[in-house]
């Protein structure tokens, strides 16, 4: 399936929709923004993936894969346990496309806030030091900067595979504003 732009016509029933990008490119507030858009619900990813300390939910699994086989949802195209599955059931992708230096700038903001302000995010878990991203290549900050290319190969991969969902792409905060907007609600 060829790459859609905000202008193309999408499918005519939007009841599963992924959003892809990059970590820290926005997948889950513009799910969760699509999801109130199109009366679908959102399911979090990270909140099913993490566990207390960071560890994975021996749940992750099954909890995602009980949500796929229902008729209705959006949720974050990410986790490699689960990306092939949420890719069968989906009617469509939304690809954040964003420049690599506008992620990691939001990325930075958001990691720093939450690690300040000490934000909860999953099941007790809290950003880790900001000194961390030296010593830990899973870091948030790294694992964005690392992974930036090699998301953008995985996306554009799938926009040429036979029986693949369309696939939106979306290269800027504006561009996704409008698109959302534009949706039918």
């Amino acid at each position: 399936m060829p790459l859609l732009t905000v202008d193309d016509p999408l499918p005519p029933r939007l009841r599963r929709v992924l959003v892809a990008g990059c970590a820290g490119a926005g997948k889950s507030t513009v799910a969760a923004a699509l999801g109130v858009r199109l009366g679908l619900p959102h399911h979090e990813l990270d909140a099913l993936r993490h566990g207390p300390g960071w560890a994975l939910r021996p749940e992750f699994v099954p909890d995602v894969a009980a949500f796929a086989a229902t008729e209705r949802w959006v949720t974050e195209w990410q986790g490699g346990e689960v990306r092939a599955l949420l890719l069968r059931r989906a009617d469509l992708v939304v690809w954040l496309d964003l420049p690599r230096r506008r992620v990691f700038t939001q990325l930075l903001r958001r990691t720093v806030h939450r690690r300040l302000r000490r934000v909860e995010l999953w099941n007790g878990n809290v950003e880790p030091s900001l000194f961390t991203v030296f010593s830990d290549p899973e870091h948030i900050l790294r694992w964005a900067w690392v992974s930036y290319a090699r998301n953008r190969r995985r996306m554009q991969a799938l926009s040429g595979e036979a029986g693949a969902p369309p696939v939106v792409r979306l290269r800027s905060r504006r561009q996704v504003r409008q698109w959302i907007a534009a949706l039918p609600s």
